[in-house]
């Protein structure tokens, strides 16, 4: 199987992190937060946000950029930017890749991307729309990885006997 993991650097929003840990979830995917956080990830905190599926979820903690690279040496990680020159779908993603998405209000600091151009992609918008939000964007980054290696260990059959129609 494919394994990804999402990488989001000091969020701030309690339910974008929890829609990406459901995400996670749902694809497998190991998540990584980097401090500090927006919200308290106490059991009372999670469980008030109707994260039910968090003792499912693989979430490490870093207390800074630092930490996570020092934990996760010769990582590749891909930093998801309105900066980037490319696009996300022009790059492959290799299985065991990071993927990188910043702050709400601020994005990933400019000295991480400046240290890592290559790494940086983006996801094209029209005009000056500022950014998308933060769990679509997660979403639709992982699901290209996923793409990209066919989406391997994943059904891909889907939940067809639950439907009740008939396509005639």
């Amino acid at each position: 199987m494919a394994k990804f993991h999402i990488v989001l650097f000091e969020p701030e929003i309690p339910a974008n992190t929890g829609n990406i840990g459901r995400t996670c979830v749902a694809t497998g995917a190991s998540l990584h937060l980097i401090e500090p956080l927006g919200f308290s990830l106490s059991e009372k905190a999670i469980q008030r946000a109707g994260m039910d599926y968090w003792k499912e979820l693989d979430v490490r903690r870093y207390i800074n950029w630092q930490d996570f690279q020092a934990k996760n040496p010769g990582a590749k990680v891909y930093m998801a930017t309105t900066k980037a020159r490319q696009v996300y779908t022009e790059v492959h993603y290799e299985p065991n890749s990071y993927l990188m998405f910043g702050k709400e209000s601020g994005g990933i600091p400019e000295e991480i991307l400046k240290a890592h151009p290559q790494d940086c992609v983006r996801i094209p918008m029209l005009g000056e729309t500022r950014s998308l939000n933060l769990s679509n964007s997660a979403a639709i980054v992982l699901y290209e990885a996923l793409r990209q290696n066919q989406f391997a260990g994943m059904n891909l059959e889907g939940k067809l006997h639950r439907l009740s129609w008939d396509y005639a």
